[in-house]
């Protein structure tokens, strides 16, 4: 059809449409909002790393936090964390690894800083490798509190050996958010971006925790 025919731009509107439908009927159901309108989404949060990220990796440092080697952390209650990496258009990042850590039942990390008080049979740190649709899982517990803070878990996403995000993942409705220094400085919409509900499960309490980062 010649570009002057009155019926070319009624072509071109149907095409177009035609292909942003194909476009988000192709991307994974959570890309979707941002590919198919162009939006671009919020990074998470960041925050403090903390005092307590290990001073050296320990030997068991898969997902599952809840097993030390061969041993069965049974304190608590096991949770399961997962949700998927993205960058701001709503692309997974290939190759990105998320790391946790957390302390104890007893408010205790594995950590000199802390003593060395921690139970030898909760890991208490675990890092994955997403995989190509950016989801990552980990097997832990719902974080408990310690003095002075709120339950949390420590969060950092890595690319390369580059550090791309550090920040901290709270509990939805927790009583001690609100007293939590950390937890206060963030506006309402930070807070709702790191702060989710530990769900009751089969197999435990879930939290969906998604995450945006600036690759």
């Amino acid at each position: 059809m010649h570009p002057t025919s009155p019926l070319f731009p009624q072509r071109r509107s149907l095409l177009l449409r035609s292909a942003g439908l194909l476009a988000a009927t192709a991307a994974p159901a959570w890309l979707t909002p941002a590919l198919a309108q162009g939006l671009s989404l919020r990074p998470t949060p960041s925050q403090t790393e903390g005092p307590f990220y290990p001073v050296a990796l320990p030997a068991d440092n898969d997902f599952d936090l809840l097993r030390n080697g061969r041993v069965d952390y049974r304190a608590g209650q096991p949770a399961w964390v997962e949700g998927v990496v993205t960058d701001t258009r709503g692309v997974p990042v290939a190759g990105a690894v998320v790391e946790i850590w957390q302390c104890d039942q007893a408010g205790h990390y594995h950590h000199p800083g802390d003593g060395g008080r921690a139970d030898p049979a909760f890991q208490g740190f675990g890092r994955v490798a997403v995989a190509r649709d950016g989801r990552y899982r980990f097997r832990t517990l719902r974080p408990a509190p310690y003095s002075g803070r709120t339950p949390h878990i420590h969060v950092k996403v890595k690319l390369d050996g580059a550090d791309l995000l550090t920040t901290q993942l709270y509990v939805a409705g927790d009583p001690g958010n609100a007293r939590d220094f950390l937890w206060r400085r963030l506006d309402e919409r930070s807070q709702a971006a790191i702060t989710v509900p530990f769900e009751s499960g089969s197999d435990g309490l879930r939290a969906q925790f998604p995450i945006v980062v600036q690759a």
